[in-house]
Formats: C-alpha cells, sequence, structure tokens
C-alpha cells in the first residue's frame, strides 16, 4: 500500500496520550514520526511517562498502555535542555516538515520548538502545539488533564442520571478528540507549506477542543439561553425515544430519531397500538410523556433478552446493545471489519492491537509495535552524520 504521508517527516515532543494519540494517525498514514524522549539518567527513568503507566507491562517501563498511543514510530532519546541536545534537535528539524509537541504551554518557546526558533534553518517548518489551555494567556502555565476539561466544559455536569453526582465520561475523550484536531490542524498547515514553501504555527488545546465539542447544546444556550440538562437513561434531550431501556439480561439503546424509525419500530416489536395512543403520536406528544413511554416500552422489552430486539430492529431501526468493555472488544464484528490487529513486539509476538478507523482503498492502514525506548537513536543520529563513537560519547553525557 502507498500511503500518502510517506517522504514526510514529523519531530514529536510528546508524552502521555493527547498528543501522541495524534501523531499516531500521522505515522500510520506513512510519515516518518520521530518521537523524542528524554534520556536514561544512571540507567534509569527516562522516556515518555506512558512507559511508566500499568498494570500490564512488557518489560520494566515498557508498558502495554504506551502500545495504544505509539504505533508506527520512532524512538529518539535526547536532551533539549542540554546545547548539544539542541544542535541535534535542530539538525534533524532542518530536514524535517513539522515538529509537534503537548508540552505545557511556556515550554515550546523555552524548548525551542516554535517556528520563530526555527524558520531560519527551514522556512517551511509547521510547529504544531497542543497544551492544556494555550500558550499566549495566564493559564499558559498551568498543568491540565482531560478530566480537568471535562469538569470546566459541562462535560460532567451532563453527564450521567440526573439525580446522582455530575460523571465524567469513561474514557479520556478530550485527549482524544485534541489530539485528533491537532493532527488536522498539522496537515492543512503542511499542505499550504508544500505550495508556497512558508510553515507557521499551529495551535490547539485541551479546553479549546472541549469546549467546541459541546456544538449545538452551546448555540442553543448562547442564543436562546436553553440549558441542556441530564436525562434518564441517557436520552436524546429532543428526539424520543432515543435512550436506554433494559431487555430480560440487559439493557439496549434504541435511537428513533426520525418519525419512520418509530413508526417501524412500533410494528417490528408487535405493538402498532403504541403508535395511535394520543400521548405518542408525535415526537412533541412523546417528548411530554416521555416517563410514560418509558414504562409502557420496559413492560415489553422486558420480557425478552437483547438479542431477541436486536433480531427484530437491528437494519430497520438504529439499535445496540449496551456492552461491557470486554463484550465489546470480543464482538465479531471487530474481525469482520478488521478494528483487531496483531504486531509482533520483542517481549509478546503477537501483540494484539486496534487497527486505525482510516481506510485507504478500502484496506485497513498497516501497524507496527511501538518502539522501544531510544531504540533508533543510532540509526537517526547516523543520518544526521554522527558516526559510531560520536554517539557513544553522546549516549555516556546523558544527551542521547
Amino acid at each position: 500500500m502507498h500511503l500518502p504521508l510517506t517522504g514526510f517527516r514529523v519531530i514529536s515532543v510528546e508524552q502521555y496520550g493527547a498528543g501522541p494519540y495524534g501523531t499516531m494517525f500521522l505515522a500510520q498514514l506513512g510519515a516518518d514520526v520521530i518521537k523524542i524522549e528524554p534520556p536514561q539518567k544512571n540507567g534509569k527513568g527516562g522516556g515518555d511517562t506512558a512507559r511508566g503507566v500499568g498494570p500490564h507491562y512488557l518489560r520494566e517501563n515498557e508498558s502495554l498502555y504506551f502500545q495504544a498511543f505509539n504505533l508506527n514510530k520512532r524512538s529518539l532519546t535526547l536532551d533539549l535542555n542540554s546545547a548539544e541536545g539542541q544542535a541535534i534537535f535542530r539538525k534533524l528539524a532542518a530536514t524535517s516538515h513539522a515538529v509537534a509537541n503537548n508540552m505545557r504551554g511556556d515550554l515550546p518557546a523555552k524548548l525551542g520548538l516554535t517556528y520563530a526558533a526555527l524558520a531560519d534553518l527551514n522556512p517551511a517548518i509547521v510547529c504544531a502545539h497542543l497544551s492544556a489551555y494555550g500558550r499566549d494567556n495566564a493559564r499558559a502555565k498551568w498543568p491540565g488533564y482531560d478530566y480537568l476539561m471535562q469538569a470546566e466544559a459541562g462535560y460532567c455536569a451532563l453527564t450521567g442520571d440526573p439525580a446522582g453526582e455530575p460523571q465524567r465520561m469513561g474514557l479520556s475523550m478530550v485527549d482524544f478528540m485534541t489530539g485528533t484536531v491537532m493532527a488536522i490542524g498539522l496537515l492543512a498547515a503542511l499542505v499550504d507549506a508544500q505550495r508556497t514553501g512558508t510553515g507557521r504555527d499551529v495551535d490547539t488545546d485541551l479546553l479549546s477542543a472541549a469546549v467546541h465539542q459541546t456544538s449545538y447544546p452551546a448555540l442553543w444556550y448562547m442564543n436562546h439561553g436553553t440549558a441542556t440538562d441530564r436525562t434518564p437513561r441517557s436520552a436524546h434531550p429532543t428526539a424520543t425515544p432515543s435512550q436506554m431501556f433494559r431487555a430480560a439480561d440487559g439493557w439496549m439503546f434504541v435511537m428513533c430519531q426520525l418519525p419512520k424509525f418509530w413508526d417501524l419500530m412500533v410494528t417490528r416489536i408487535g405493538h402498532p397500538e403504541l403508535a395511535e395512543d394520543a400521548r405518542f403520536t408525535t415526537n412533541e406528544a412523546r417528548l411530554e410523556h416521555r416517563g410514560a413511554l418509558s414504562d409502557a416500552l420496559d413492560a415489553i422489552f422486558g420480557q425478552q433478552p437483547v438479542a431477541h430486539w436486536q433480531g427484530l430492529l437491528e437494519g430497520y431501526v438504529p439499535v445496540a446493545p449496551v456492552n461491557s468493555l470486554e463484550a465489546a472488544m470480543d464482538n465479531p464484528w471487530l474481525e469482520t471489519t478488521g478494528m483487531r490487529d496483531s504486531v509482533d513486539h520483542p517481549d509478546l509476538p503477537g501483540m494484539q492491537i486496534l487497527a486505525s478507523p482510516i481506510r485507504l482503498d478500502g484496506q485497513r492502514l498497516p501497524n507496527r509495535a511501538a518502539p522501544l525506548l531510544g531504540a533508533d537513536s543510532a540509526a537517526i543520529l547516523g543520518d544526521l552524520g554522527y558516526d559510531a563513537a560520536e554517539f557513544t560519547r553522546l549516549r555516556n553525557a546523558g544527551v542521547v
């Protein structure tokens, strides 16, 4: 497969989740993503902090967590706080197309990761920055994480049962969304740099991305003062029935977003009389009487298991089982669509991974395991003209 980013080099000064998630898309699409990581000191530590996140390890300081965000990349250990480390970085940047980072907002300028710092040696370079709150405001020095953004952007107040406590989402979705936004911005600037020969800075931040994803409820509030609240059963705020229902052996999500789905649902479950009930004839009426409708459908759905209702509704009415994570990963559909893949790692041959959601010409993108810490340092420095003796000296000095 010819990958569209083949021939492009991206240096990424990254750690943990958001930045690495975004640059992994670039690596899977063919870019040579060189991940810069702090070198070990006295044989200990070093590397992206994600390498140390448990509970599952391939070897000491090589976690399975790290593999989730760093497939297809190369690893270069480099002390960017040292003069020699900066010299190596600048030499590498001179032959690269982009530099990405997810450092705290005040650090890119200090570490020479900005367009202003690199334009003199590479006018076409694109410098993408992902921070918690941005680089140009009073919060630039603030550390920040996904959960904080879910809280401040209103997600927690919108999630969970109306009578319960605020809840965050079960996954770090703000990290993943922001990493994807960064990758989109980087690619757009890269296309322009290829046309014009001039690069630029591209910025996004966790809070901005989180706020942006509030989308239509935000516009409802900003223009009409309408506040969207939590709903029972994670129901849609305006369409109904569009919520979770309990079947005999578990939960399922049914979504009658359009009038035709309501008509199809009551017919296929064998209760067309519901459509004749004055309380349920229109979406507006059903919304007004949502509680009564939920009770009526609970009484019906509770008589049979989820699989029974799936068999009646799937392909006609939007419906899905509410799976546990285990059931979601063991779903045969993932094998059918190729969303499960395996790669060989030195410590785990046949390691199971998730494939990229992107397909090219109908095919999933190829994958290889995330690199061991510093696995590519010698090769990368060799390409820059450093011989074996110089590499050994730099390693002994803690530069790489």
